[in-house]
């Protein structure tokens, strides 16, 4: 039996390496993969983005089953592809894919169907963008409408700093001369107080099955500080998602959320995952949904997985979700993600990785922006490797990971030294 998982980056990276682990598997291709997945026995590397390639590559080899890690096929209809041929393929259509390619859309659907998120409003036109913050006032949030790779995001907390996003995200009023590429649209939204966790889902059409809770770093900078990345580490289970919370995340997100996409005729299957708001009061609203496994968070859950990955995708693939639970070691696991310099900016690439440690079932580096080149590992994007350990709580997870860390070494290397930081302090 063969599986194809699609991507590059340390998610799709952890999500084969656990996928490898399935008895009698015969091979596990990563398409394109990293020098991470190329240097793990059980995988191989397959030198292939475009859709129809990988589609007709899943028939040659008779893959089981794909998995699609990025947003990016997604929202492009890779899913729509595979199925259209036939060959078995675990993610969101295009048009359910749109909960995370356009935010105006997963904004309406939850005002559509009274799921709690922030209040919003949604602006083409610049100058009317400006009048409402000034209107409103700050502390607000600015998004990006589209993908954005988790950075299309400003929490403007005053209003000179939400006057600057727009003037980024949006072209001026009447202005001819802006790049194709800006957004069409921006997202204006209420500023949400409390502390914030990732909440994911498998699900099957009109089952969900939840999967050990975390909590992502999405700031640069040690004390949540600086711009926002894709996340520079994380760690699961994440002490704020208590019993209570994890029930009221499903009552009124996530299974509204199943339901709505059904009745609005585009069922839903795939990983969801819902970022969440939890108030002091213990109330929870959606800051987001992407429709895939967030990354860092896959590190520290595939590491606590405990339950044969591919069989809770078959289950999914079948419709029945419900009659299958998912198994988590006891433990903490926690990654902390080594950038590449001037990230989140344009990061440098071509720096040479050394002091790689040997991975073992409690400590494992997972690759994102790596490459090899004339036999050496070298950096290829921003976020560059995840070091992910698992111990018994946080403190010793945080400390074998940052052990670790000393011994790593490129040229620029950043990281937080801070990952797991709320669960200390709580």
């Amino acid at each position: 039996m063969k599986i194809l998982v699609i991507g590059s980056g340390g998610r799709e990276h952890a999500l084969a390496w656990r996928l490898a682990k399935t008895p009698g598997l015969q091979k596990v291709f990563v398409a394109p993969g990293n020098a991470g997945t190329a240097r793990e026995r059980e995988l191989e590397n397959v030198n292939i983005t475009d859709p129809e390639a990988l589609a007709d590559f899943a028939a040659k080899h008779k893959v089981h089953l794909t998995v699609v890690g990025p947003e990016a096929p997604l929202a492009a209809g890779i899913v729509n592809l595979f199925r259209d041929r036939g060959l078995k393929i675990f993610g969101p259509t295009r048009e359910a894919a749109q909960l995370e390619s356009s935010k105006d859309f997963a904004k309406r659907f939850m005002a559509r169907h009274n799921i709690p998120t922030a209040r919003f409003a949604t602006f083409s036109d610049s100058s009317a963008a400006h009048a409402y913050v000034d209107q409103q006032g700050a502390p607000i949030v600015i998004k990006a409408d589209g993908l954005a790779a988790g950075k299309g995001v400003v929490v403007a907390m005053n209003l000179a700093d939400a006057h600057d996003a727009i003037n980024h995200m949006l072209p001026a009023s009447g202005d001819s001369t802006a790049k194709d590429s800006a957004p069409a649209r921006v997202l204006i939204e209420e500023f949400l107080e409390g502390e914030e966790a990732s909440f994911i889902v498998m699900v099957d059409g009109k089952n969900a099955l939840p999967l050990a809770s975390s909590q992502d770093h999405k700031r640069i900078g040690d004390g949540d500080t600086g711009p926002n990345t894709g996340g520079m580490g994380a760690y699961s289970p994440a002490p704020v998602v208590t019993p209570e919370v994890h029930a009221r995340a499903m009552r009124e997100i996530i299974l509204p959320t199943v339901r709505g996409m059904a009745a609005d005729g585009i069922p839903y299957t795939g990983f969801l995952y819902a970022g969440l708001m939890i108030g002091k009061d213990g109330s929870v609203k959606t800051v987001e949904f992407n429709c895939r496994l967030g990354d860092p968070e896959t590190q520290p859950i595939m590491m606590r997985l405990k339950s044969d990955l591919l069989t809770l995708f078959d289950h999914a693939l079948a419709g029945r979700l419900n009659l299958v639970e998912a198994s988590w070691d006891r433990r903490v696991a926690l990654g902390v993600v080594l950038a590449a310099a001037n990230y989140p900016g344009t990061p440098r690439t071509g720096d040479l990785i050394s002091g790689l440690p040997q991975n073992s079932e409690d400590c494992h580096v997972f690759h994102a922006g790596s490459s090899e080149s004339d036999g050496r590992i070298v950096t290829a994007g921003g976020r560059v490797l995840c070091v992910t350990t698992l111990s018994d709580n946080v403190k010793q997870a945080q400390r074998r990971a940052y052990d670790l860390i000393v011994g790593i070494h490129f040229d620029g290397m950043q990281y937080r030294r801070d990952i797991g930081h709320r669960a200390i302090s709580r």
